[in-house]
């Protein structure tokens, strides 16, 4: 088995996801397609990693794979320990609470809620009397103090894409997905967002997977997964 992982000779932290032998194949009218294939994948606590790939090779179910959000056809997935795939619907949804925080391309914010209800929701879910407080801080962190009232359709895209960062990092997950965090912001725009995810991902010492099609933004990783055609490229 090739598990690809990061060594560089130095001591590792360690293993917050573990993969052997991962595949996800669908059923078409063509016939069995598979997604992804045979991937073996280590990745240690508060290391960066870039999946990259071209468009349909299999990085966004990967990251659904690892977050629980969908199960695999085949082999297993470990997070911190615990076999992810022997979890049933609400073992894997308590995991994530536990553990994982969320940056889509789309912004994800209840439209309803303001900036600061919308931090605020995972801490309330969660039972954290101090939710508020916890929230307010972490959205001035992110340079939104002025903006703690403001529903989602009263803030750029950029504003918005601070607010997911701030309702990711407010329950200080072990781990953070980021899915093409930049996909729907000017260049600008995004390399701002850009800093501001790495420099919380350092503060916060989280275990960042990022997606991308942006090469500039995957060497900033300390590892770059390539993916083509469902398989690691190696």
């Amino acid at each position: 088995m090739q598990t690809q992982s990061l060594n560089n000779g130095s001591q590792q932290d360690s293993d917050v996801i573990v993969t052997e032998n991962l595949g996800k194949s669908v059923t078409t009218s063509d016939g069995l397609l598979h997604i992804l294939s045979s991937i073996d994948l280590i990745i240690k606590s508060g290391e960066s990693v870039a999946i990259v790939g071209a468009s349909g090779s299999g990085k966004s179910t990967l990251i659904s794979l690892l977050a629980g959000l969908d199960m695999p056809t085949s082999g297993t997935i470990s997070l911190n320990g615990k076999l992810l795939t022997a979890m049933d619907e609400d073992g894997r949804a308590a995991m994530r609470n536990e553990l994982i925080g969320f940056v889509f391309q789309s912004f994800q914010l209840l439209q309803g809620l303001t900036a600061l209800e919308n931090v605020m929701l995972p801490l309330e879910l969660s039972g954290d009397r101090n939710a508020k407080a916890l929230a307010a801080a972490l959205l001035g962190r992110v340079g939104l103090s002025h903006r703690l009232s403001h529903t989602p359709q009263k803030l750029s895209g950029g504003e918005q894409q601070r607010v997911a960062l701030a309702r990711a990092f407010v329950t200080k997950p072990a781990i953070l997905f980021a899915d093409e965090p930049t996909g729907n912001l000017d260049s600008k725009t995004g390399a701002h967002i850009i800093d501001l995810l790495f420099e919380l991902n350092q503060e916060n010492h989280t275990t960042l997977i990022l997606v991308t099609h942006d090469q500039a933004l995957a060497a900033r990783c300390q590892r770059i997964i390539k993916l083509d055609s469902g398989r690691i490229f190696i």
